[in-house]
């Protein structure tokens, strides 16, 4: 593992698992008195903690961020996963481009 990428895990750590810890704060406190109507599989929530837990709180939280931006009136619906890979065009400092916006 080279350098850069060791410190960008360290660095990733912390926001990483303080992210998972709202959002699980979030899911089962705050999402109860939302309504549970998600028009999405699996629900934005659980889209952006399994994003995070798979690609790191960086890229995870600009894909959830385009899943929550998707799931507006007029937006789409229906089964969505979690990429498995990262998209290619995808680079850290153009981070727009790891969530899929329409």
């Amino acid at each position: 593992m080279s350098v850069l990428r060791f410190i960008g895990r360290v660095i990733d750590f912390p926001f990483r698992w303080i992210a998972i810890g709202l959002i699980t704060f979030y899911r089962y406190t705050l999402s109860a008195f939302m309504g549970r109507t998600c028009r999405h599989a699996p629900t934005c929530s659980e889209f952006t903690l399994l994003a995070i837990k798979q690609h790191g709180f960086w890229p995870g939280g600009w894909m959830g961020a385009a899943r929550i931006y998707r799931c507006r009136p007029g937006g789409t619906d229906g089964f969505d996963p979690v990429p498995e890979s990262l998209p290619k065009i995808a680079k850290w400092y153009a981070p727009w481009r790891f969530g899929r916006w329409k």
